[in-house]
């Protein structure tokens, strides 16, 4: 995702098709949503009227399209730290408006694979995905390091 172009990222193969900049918009939404909730930041946590809303672009420029790749790289970063440092407790405590971080992990978890699995596909449909991308293993660790510590 890191080398994917402005023009790259608001690609639909077809109309009513969903965009690369998109899914990220998309995945954004819900990671940050449960990382302020864990933080007990429920005052600043994103809004959306419906889930289509979360899809919304901000205006497509090349710099708006690298700082919403940048924040979500960051709280992807930050959901990792968390889960590096929790305890077993930490995991089952309740957060603000929501199930126990552990469940909600678990839904993002899978709700993010197959999101991520349509931004490859439209990668490489585009001849745009490199197989080493730092979105890919960014997203496998987390994944990895949540399944290792809760199933």
């Amino acid at each position: 995702m890191e080398n994917i172009s402005l023009e790259q990222a608001i690609w639909k193969p077809v109309e009513g098709a969903h965009s690369i900049w998109e899914l990220v918009c998309h995945l954004l939404f819900y990671e940050k949503r449960i990382l302020l909730r864990f933080l007990g930041e429920t005052a600043n946590e994103p809004k959306a009227e419906t889930n289509d809303a979360t899809y919304r672009l901000p205006t497509e420029t090349f710099q708006n399209w690298k700082e919403t790749k940048q924040e979500y790289f960051s709280v992807h970063r930050e959901l990792e730290k968390i889960l590096a440092k929790s305890e077993l407790e930490d995991l089952y405590r309740p957060i603000p408006d929501d199930n126990p971080l552990v469940l909600e992990l678990k839904s993002l978890a899978m709700h993010n694979a197959y999101h991520i699995g349509q931004i490859v596909f439209l990668s490489k449909m585009q001849g745009a995905w490199a197989g080493n991308a730092a979105f890919k293993k960014a997203s496998l660790a987390l994944h990895l390091f949540h399944y290792q510590r809760v199933c």
